[in-house]
């Protein structure tokens, strides 16, 4: 191509998908959380010592359980419901509520509990949740949700336990 021509339709959209692809590559590997520095630390291996197989990759690797598998769909005692990394306290059971998403979602996570990150596994940018103790992933957050707070905080049931009240 000459410096006097404009690129062609062709080059254009590779330029375009090629530039749409970058967020997508940066955000492969682990999870933003990943990064942090966090009061519950372990190394690789004593996380792996501590977690199942499916549990190490949903909290320490980012990944995402099947809707309908977990049993805490079904928990609707009064109690709290725990980071299973680390055991920090993140969503009191009141807040707790049936989304039809087919993972246990909450309205309001407890103070301090958890933060938040952009990734863009997807390709479009998503906020994951993250356990504020651990880093551990948990699940993401939408604005879709019932008042009051008008979220949905969809997380992994293998993230977490659950305490009674």
């Amino acid at each position: 191509m000459s410096k006097n021509t404009a690129p062609s339709r062709r080059q254009a959209l590779a330029w375009i998908s090629s530039a749409a692809a970058l967020p997508i590559l940066a955000a492969c590997g682990d999870s933003p959380a990943a990064a942090k520095e966090y009061r519950v630390t372990y190394s690789a291996a004593e996380w792996r010592e501590r977690l199942t197989k499916a549990e190490y990759h949903i909290l320490r690797e980012a990944g995402t359980e099947r809707p309908y598998t977990s049993p805490l769909n079904d928990e609707h005692r009064k109690g709290t419901f725990l980071c299973k990394g680390c055991s920090n306290e993140l969503f009191a059971s009141r807040t707790k509520y049936d989304s039809k998403t087919g993972w246990p979602s909450f309205w309001k996570p407890l103070p301090g509990a958890i933060g938040t990150d952009t990734d863009y596994k997807l390709g479009y940018p998503r906020t994951e949740v993250h356990c504020a103790d651990c880093g551990g992933h948990l699940g993401h957050v939408f604005n879709d949700g019932p008042q009051p707070t008008g979220k949905r905080y969809c997380m992994n049931g293998l993230a977490m336990t659950f305490r009674p009240a």
